[in-house]
């Protein structure tokens, strides 16, 4: 099996463990919220961080991977910023209605693109735009509902978009700017992401629920429930940063938006929720979204591979030939009259290193 079909295997694994977690994280949830009474979601985040921190803490003592320290600054900034986005989301969610906020998380793909193209120059084709404005508009339809607006939740779901969408781009560049392991990246970062949720989760839980999560009865099956979701946390944190790496931050939102369709067929399904034909047509359209995107970048991805392979015979025939490497730039001629390898002049990056 070829590195590139290897690396195919694991982003398709990556991508099936996110969905098949987010949806179980989701039931279970639902369950522990609107079942059993317990609405204190901040304060449970900040839980299911600290128990991902002890659980890849047993995992390097057991020497699954390879503990790999890096710059201390990005780590903290990277982790209070991701914990700082989940509060905002909360927030957004208790200051607007339910329908403003599922346009909160929509705006979340296009703001990510508008800040890719801005800040990293990342290009993204005619056909992608389209395939992504169809799973928009099929979530939207699917999800949305009614559309109240107030200056406040208004402001704190544009700073919820904003922090969303930096942490998942700091999570991608992260890993490849310091060559570091989704596994790495999650164990240094998890500490702050859990104390910066657990210091303002009671308060926030508070603000908005009016009640305290330390005086909440723990009934066993409210136990259960707690210590279920925070094993499937483990799963859902390093499989969020796991696809984000193999991926994009834009991917990945699309296959949150996935999750949020099987999240509303699961519902009507096993739990009887309210469907209509409304909830079905955007179900539909947001599926043929996602297959056009999936669709457009593939076929991109297999482009840039056969670009690659067709420069890769001209690179080694030019350096064959001198007098072609001469031409290309790519080498220049000693003071014996040889041709050697590199630049004829320095690059800017070689100038400031």
């Amino acid at each position: 099996m070829g590195e590139s079909q290897k690396f195919q295997m694991g982003t398709i694994g990556a991508l099936s463990l996110s969905v098949v977690s987010s949806v179980s994280i989701v039931i279970c949830n639902k369950a522990l919220i609107s079942t059993l009474g317990f609405t204190f979601a901040t304060t449970l985040t900040s839980w299911h961080l600290l128990v991902t921190f002890c659980s890849l803490h047993v995992a390097l003592w057991m020497k699954m991977f390879e503990h790999k320290p890096f710059d201390a600054s990005s780590v903290m900034s990277f982790g209070i910023l991701n914990g700082i986005s989940i509060g905002l989301l909360n927030l957004s969610l208790g200051f607007n209605s339910v329908g403003f906020y599922q346009m909160t998380k929509l705006a979340i793909i296009p703001c990510t693109v508008l800040l890719e193209t801005l800040f990293f120059r990342k290009k993204f084709s005619r056909s992608i735009q389209f395939s992504l404005s169809i799973l928009l508009m099929g979530v939207g339809v699917a999800t949305v509902t009614d559309l109240q607006l107030n200056a406040l939740g208004s402001f704190l779901s544009l700073l919820a978009v904003i922090t969303t969408c930096v942490a998942q781009i700091m999570t991608n560049t992260i890993q490849k700017k310091f060559k570091v392991s989704s596994t790495q990246l999650l164990y240094q970062s998890c500490p702050y992401q859990a104390i910066s949720l657990f210091i303002i989760g009671p308060f926030l839980d508070g603000f908005l629920t009016n009640q305290n999560v330390f005086a909440f009865e723990y009934t066993p099956q409210v136990l259960f429930f707690i210590v279920l979701s925070c094993l499937i946390s483990v799963s859902v944190n390093f499989s969020t940063f796991l696809v984000i790496g193999k991926t994009s931050a834009v991917t990945y939102q699309v296959l949150g938006h996935l999750k949020t369709c099987l999240v509303l067929t699961f519902g009507y399904t096993l739990l009887h929720d309210p469907f209509d034909w409304r909830n079905i047509l955007g179900i539909l359209i947001a599926v043929l979204g996602m297959v056009l995107y999936s669709y457009y970048c593939s076929r991109e991805s297999q482009r840039k591979a056969s670009e690659a392979s067709q420069q890769l015979p001209q690179t080694k025939e030019s350096e064959a030939d001198p007098l072609l490497a001469m031409e290309n730039g790519t080498g220049m001629l000693g003071e014996d009259g040889a041709v050697q390898k590199g630049p004829v002049w320095n690059s800017n990056k070689d100038l400031h290193a």
